[in-house]
C-alpha cells in the first residue's frame, strides 16, 4: 500500500468519519489505483481507523441535531453506502425522541399555535415529511387519524 494513498486517507479521517463508500469515491477522483484504494481502506477498517458504525453514529446525531427525521437519515445513508439492515441498527423510528424532534422542529418553524385553516396544515405536514418524519410522528403531532 502507497503511502501517499494511506497518508490522505487519514486526513480525510482526521477531519472527520467517513463510510467506506465515500472514502473509496474521494480517492478514486484523486486516480488512485482500484486495488490500492480497496486494500488501503480495509487495512484502515480492520486497524479500527475506519468505522462504519462510528460514520452512522455520527451522521444521525449530526442531521437529527439539524432537525431531520429517520427516513430522512435513512436515504441519506443509503447514499452514502449504508446498507437498509445497518442503518436499522442504530436507528430506530420508534424512538419517542423522533416525535418529540418533529415537534421542536414545527414549533421553530411555525410557532406553537395550532394552524386553523387547511392550507396551513398542509403546509406544516409537507414540511415535516421533507425533514424526513413518518406518517405516524405527523399524526400525533396534528393528533389526526386519517393522514
Amino acid at each position: 500500500m502507497s503511502s501517499k494513498i494511506r497518508s490522505y486517507t487519514l486526513s480525510l479521517l482526521a477531519r472527520r468519519e467517513h463510510s467506506k463508500l465515500e472514502l473509496q469515491q474521494k480517492l478514486s477522483k484523486k486516480e488512485f489505483a482500484a486495488g490500492d484504494i480497496a486494500n488501503t481502506i480495509r487495512d484502515l477498517a480492520n486497524q479500527g481507523l475506519q468505522s462504519d458504525d462510528r460514520f452512522i453514529e455520527g451522521y444521525i446525531s449530526m442531521r437529527s441535531r439539524r432537525g431531520f427525521g429517520p427516513i430522512r437519515i435513512r436515504a441519506e445513508l443509503h447514499e452514502r453506502g449504508i446498507d437498509k439492515e445497518k442503518s436499522e441498527q442504530f436507528l430506530d423510528q420508534n424512538d419517542p425522541s423522533w416525535f418529540e424532534l418533529a415537534q421542536t422542529v414545527c414549533y421553530k418553524k411555525f410557532g406553537k399555535t395550532a394552524p386553523c385553516e387547511l392550507p396551513e396544515k398542509m403546509k406544516q405536514i409537507k414540511y415535516l415529511y421533507y425533514k424526513g418524519f413518518t406518517t405516524d410522528h405527523i399524526k400525533r403531532l396534528f393528533k389526526y387519524d386519517n393522514l
